[in-house]
This record gives structure tokens, sequence and C-alpha cells, in this order.
């Protein structure tokens, strides 16, 4: 989940060129041949892939290499540049498109240089852009990154498009069409005040929705009354529910928030852990602290495995945290893979990735066991290559065969 600092909310001249890419060059036109009648439809036949709305961030990202991050009032040369498209929903529906969903994306750009790549590159990875809302005047979104070679780390500074994206600027019609035949709704939290009508209206259609819990935000405690799945950062649980640790602080937002099914925190190299709801009471079994529940699954992860790996206690537990209450369900830890030195070039939407592929799961009916190795896989192979997007595999990938 990139990280950003945004920079002020008045109109930003876009970054000068080079531009996200360019315009692919025509191929030349042959006749092509009519398939046979069996095979056409055999084609129409197929299955339709599931499709997933998601409404928040995008830009152009810049990202610079350099040998190490700068002093104040240093000067220093990058190693490598790149200009790609980013933003947390826009990274996280790329890696959903490429694993085989169809993804349709509410945001708003400029028809500016950097804005026409963006929506250029979201289509060729076969994001839907139909609804992304292109103003005449302002600026894009976009994101300066600096990756830093030694420390393998990265630091954003986001601008904001201008004029930024108001309630106003949806129709109903296309709010409407967006949420026709979507399987499962996405949000980042940008954009919160267009977010909660989208949430409202998917709500009163009953479709599931999962949040991007990155850090707190305006309308984000909105946002979560809605939400049928979380997906958050290492420090966001314990901020949001002010408790001691991350899963005493789980278990406190499963109280708070009675439509979750589960939360899903990302712990960077240290993997993920989720806290999964049980369909039915476990009132009369025994409690089971969170604190030693999670201690017992660190002791069986075999830490020799190069791979994700993922350990799940007993379901239907009585999983208690002192001074909270106690909920019924499970708790699930999954390690993630061990990238080596001379592998490892950029963790930038590392998150994004991660939630693209959990996205996968939840609509290709994946087990939890299953999917958060999964989308532990498919985040490791974005860091890889630099930017969000260069290293996203597609489900075809062998890396992916596994699961």
């Amino acid at each position: 989940m990139t990280m950003a600092r945004c920079m002020g909310p008045s109109p930003v001249q876009s970054p000068p060129t080079p531009l996200l890419s360019p315009p692919p060059r025509r191929p030349p036109r042959h006749r092509r041949r009519r398939p046979p009648m069996a095979s056409a439809a055999s084609s129409s036949n197929a299955p339709k892939p599931p499709v997933v709305l998601g409404c928040g961030g995008i830009s152009a990202d810049y990202l610079a290499t350099v040998a190490s991050f700068p002093n104040p009032d240093d000067k220093i040369r990058s190693l490598t540049l790149k200009v790609q498209g980013g933003g947390n929903t826009a990274n996280a529906l790329t890696a959903a498109a490429r694993l085989g969903l169809s993804p349709r994306i509410i945001s708003k750009v400029a028809n500016d240089p950097q804005g026409r790549n963006i929506l250029k590159e979201l289509q060729a990875d076969g994001v839907d852009t139909s609804y992304i809302i292109v103003a005449e005047e302002g600026n894009s979104p976009f994101t300066y990154i600096i990756v830093d070679n030694q420390t393998k780390t990265r630091t954003c500074i986001h601008t904001p498009g201008y004029p930024p994206m108001v309630p106003e600027d949806l129709t109903e019609a296309n709010l409407f069409a967006a949420l026709d035949g979507a399987d499962i709704v996405y949000f980042d939290v940008r954009l919160h005040e267009t977010a909660l009508v989208v949430a409202e209206e998917a709500s009163q259609r009953k479709l599931p929705i999962l949040i991007d819990a990155e850090r707190k935000r305006d309308g984000l405690d909105e946002l979560l009354n809605y939400a049928s799945y979380v997906v958050c950062s290492a420090k966001f649980p314990q901020a949001w529910a002010g408790v001691s640790s991350t899963p005493v602080a789980l278990v406190s937002m499963l109280l708070r928030l009675p439509n979750i099914k589960f939360i899903i925190v990302t712990l960077g190299e240290k993997g993920c852990i989720m806290l999964e709801r049980s369909t039915t009471d476990a009132s009369e079994a025994e409690e089971v602290d969170v604190e030693s529940l999670l201690e017992s699954l660190e002791q069986k992860i075999d830490l020799s495995s190069r791979m994700p790996k993922c350990i799940a206690s007993k379901s239907n537990l009585r999983i208690s945290a002192d001074g909270v209450g106690s909920i019924s369900g499970r708790l699930l830890l999954c390690t993630a893979e061990t990238i080596p030195s001379e592998e490892l070039v950029d963790t930038t939407g590392a998150g994004d990735a991660f939630i693209g592929a959990v996205l996968y799961g939840l609509c290709s009916g994946m087990p939890a066991e299953k999917m958060l190795p999964f989308a532990a896989q498919v985040a490791a192979c974005g860091c890889r290559a630099l930017g969000a997007r260069t290293g996203l595999p597609h489900r075809t990938d062998p890396r992916l065969a596994a699961y």
C-alpha cells in the first residue's frame, strides 16, 4: 500500500515529460480468417470473469532509483528513472486484471499528457476506464517516488489532482452502470465523499465491500461501517482501536464492526495476520487469549521455508482479548516469501498487489489458507522490479502454479 504525503490542494502544473509510455505503433493490418462455427460457439459459452469495481487513487508515478537517500541540501544523480501509472486503487485493479478479473475504476484525471497516458496504461491491462472523470483543465495526480538502492526503501511525495473529484462528478446513471454486474467493490479511502456515495449504493445492492485501511483518513470510519473485508497496514489496527497490540486490536475491530467477515493486517517481510469471524456462535467453547494463540501459531511456522506458508488455528474458537471482549472465529498467520537481496528491487505497491490478489481469491472462492500465501506470492513478484506494476504477474505465471 503506497504511502503518500499530499502537498496542497491548489492547481499544480504537471511535471515535464517523459510521459508514461509512448503510444504503440499501429501493427500492419491482416485479413482475419473467420473461425469455425463450433469454435465461435464454445467461445461465447465461456464464463465471464468476475467484475471488481474500485473507487479511489490514481496517479502518474515518477520513480527514481538512487544509491542512497540524499541528506538535506544534497545534489545527487538518479541511477534509473521509470515513469508509469500508480495510485492504490489503480495498482490493485491492475494486479486483479492480470490475474483474470474484469476491473472497473471510478476516479478522476485531467486532460493532460499524464492523464491520457494513465488511461492508456490501464486500458492496456484490461481495466475499464469508462467511469473515470476527465477534467478539461487542471492537473492529473502525480507522485515522486525515490527508491533507496541501499536500504531497499522508498519515499513518496504525492501531489493530488486538480480539480478534486466530488460526488457531483459521478452521475446516477454512471454510478448504476458501474455497479451493474459487479461481484465485489473495493475502496482505498481516497476520494472519500464520492466513495461514500458508491458504498451506500453497493450496500443497498448487498455487494461485498473490501476496504484498504492504510491509515486514518477522512471518511474511513463511515466506509468501515459498510465493509465486509478489511486489509490494513501494520500500524493501523492499534492506531484505530487504541489498544496495546495488533492481535488485541483485531479483536476490538471485529467487535466494533459487526459486518466485517475478516481483517488482514500486512506486516511486510514478516507476512500477515488474519482474524476471521465464524458464521456460527462459539459462546460455549473455551476462551483462548488472542495473543497466546498468535504465539502458538508462530511456534509452528517453518522458518526454513523460503516460500509463503500459512498456519491456521482451529475453527470456531472463542478468541478473547483482555479488557476488550471475545469473538467467535479463527486466527491465521502467513509468512512472506524470503526474497534474496540481489532480487529485491522495489517495494512500491506491494500492498496494492496483495490486495489485488485478495480480490481475486475472494472472487474465485479460494479458502483463506490458500488465498493468503497466494497474495503474498503475488506481492513478492511485484517487489522484483521497479515500480508498482512492472513485476505484477499474470495468472499463468509459473510462480503461481501451486495455487
